[in-house]
């Protein structure tokens, strides 16, 4: 791994950082010509594609009942038993985000608020590849059950075989996810974004992918909605000399073991410490599964940072602005306040990353890249929208027309100071009365609907 030594006072900055991004040039470009491909011929084009990326050709990307029945008589119940027991966390914490809708009445008989709805249709798109992810379809769809989305469509890779993983099945049923496809890559994405004879087009788009699928999603955002554009997985260790090396260079794999552009950051407070971490990485890679994509790694995005004390090294941690933040310290709540910039955190020697992965319950679609300096977890949020509900009385009207005209005139709105002055007109002549009750009709009306929606 990379080292960097603080002197005392030192500013960590973006310079000492080597991010790769999301996705490149290239990407990009592959991206938008397969959108476009999906865009003007559909299921002919998702078969090639699939067939020339995936080595499967498709005829039905829908996965039937029989398939789903089949892939069930599969699933591991000790696997199963987890999933559930996942799901019934995740499921809860959600449910502690969940928004109403509320609203406001001034004294003045205005009436202000936020109507809340859930969208009608999201996708879910779980990759497959090096590793199969079941925890996606969890962390995903079921923020989207919560927050009251009706349709829940799962896109996924086929397995070479044809089939899908029994895992990710289960995890969809659990969820009440409506209809998975046997699709992935940039092409999925095209065909969630705009539709194809097989698949219904939806509002939304969320979950990870490999640079082709970031870079699709940044294609159609706009057209669509996108969670995020994630890119590889990060994760930064702060460790003291509390801190058992050994622990800290499993932590440290565990999110090198997911790609080779995974980002690791160990920051630390001497040498010799960092030393006895890399010392037991080399130890734990003789008994990995995934020796050669943890090495790579490590070797090429792997960054110890060597801090004088905890205030400059919880600086260093907000200038990475992590995707998971491991406070491997003593006191570690106590250092909580320090950080401004994680997109999940966790504290102490008990708490490694991979519980939030899978069952703790806080989501683990997660900034990367340095965006948790602006951006926040999956959450319920994502899966609603909000429409604004303003009702104003004839008081209100009066008391707020000379600020209204006065702004509209500075912008050179000539039609905007009218639609008011013209009200304002009425007032003055006395047309309160009539405009006053049709005004408190409607507002009764509002009232009553607004208090069953909230």
């Amino acid at each position: 791994m990379r080292r960097i030594i603080l002197e005392s006072g030192e500013a960590f900055t973006n310079a000492h950082l080597k991010r790769t991004g999301a996705f490149n040039a290239e990407a990009l470009s592959t991206a938008t010509a397969i959108v476009a491909d999906v865009r003007q011929r559909g299921d002919v084009a998702l078969r090639e594609l699939t067939e020339r990326f995936d080595g499967v050709r498709v005829e039905d990307f829908r996965v039937s009942e029989d398939a789903l029945a089949e892939a069930a008589s599969r699933m591991d119940a000790d696997v199963a038993r987890a999933l559930r027991q996942a799901a019934e966390q995740i499921r809860d914490f959600h449910e502690r985000q969940k928004q109403q809708s509320w609203f406001f009445a001034r004294e003045d008989g205005a009436l202000v608020g936020s109507k809340v709805e859930p969208l009608s249709s999201v996708g879910i798109y779980v990759p497959g590849g090096r590793a199969l992810y079941p925890s996606t379809v969890l962390m995903n769809a079921l923020p989207a059950a919560v927050a009251g989305v009706e349709r829940i469509v799962c896109v996924t890779p086929p397995a070479k075989d044809g089939t899908l993983d029994p895992a990710i099945v289960e995890a969809c049923r659990i969820c009440g996810v409506t209809e998975i496809y046997m699709v992935g890559g940039a092409q999925a994405v095209a065909a969630l974004a705009y539709g194809t004879e097989s698949i219904a087009p939806v509002d939304k788009i969320t979950g990870p992918g490999n640079a082709y699928v970031a870079a699709a999603k940044k294609v159609v955002s706009g057209d669509v909605g996108i969670d995020m554009i994630a890119g590889p997985s990060e994760v930064c260790v702060v460790a003291d000399s509390t801190a058992d090396p050994s622990l800290v260079a499993i932590d440290l794999m565990a999110q090198a073991e997911h790609d080779p552009l995974a980002a690791c950051y160990l920051v630390t407070f001497s040498e010799e410490y960092a030393d006895a971490v890399e010392r037991m990485v080399k130890r734990h890679l003789s008994s990995s599964t995934r020796a050669e994509i943890t090495s790579a790694s490590l070797a090429d995005q792997g960054l110890v940072v060597v801090c004088a004390d905890l205030p400059q090294a919880l600086e260093a941690v907000n200038v990475i602005a992590p995707e998971h933040l491991e406070l491997h310290i003593d006191h570690a709540l106590d250092a909580l306040g320090a950080v401004r910039n994680a997109g999940a955190i966790f504290l102490g020697a008990w708490t490694p990353e991979a519980v939030g992965d899978y069952v703790a319950g806080p989501n683990h679609t997660l900034p990367t890249g340095g965006t948790a300096r602006f951006s926040s977890p999956l959450s319920t949020d994502e899966f609603v929208k909000k429409s604004s509900v303003i009702q104003y009385s004839p008081a209100a009207l009066a008391r707020d027309a000379d600020a209204v005209m006065a702004i509209a005139r500075h912008e050179g709105l000539w039609a905007h100071s009218m639609s008011v002055e013209m009200r304002k007109s009425l007032l003055d002549a006395g047309g309160a009365s009539e405009a006053g009750a049709a005004g408190a009709s409607a507002g009764d009306g509002g009232r009553a609907k607004g208090g069953a929606d909230a």
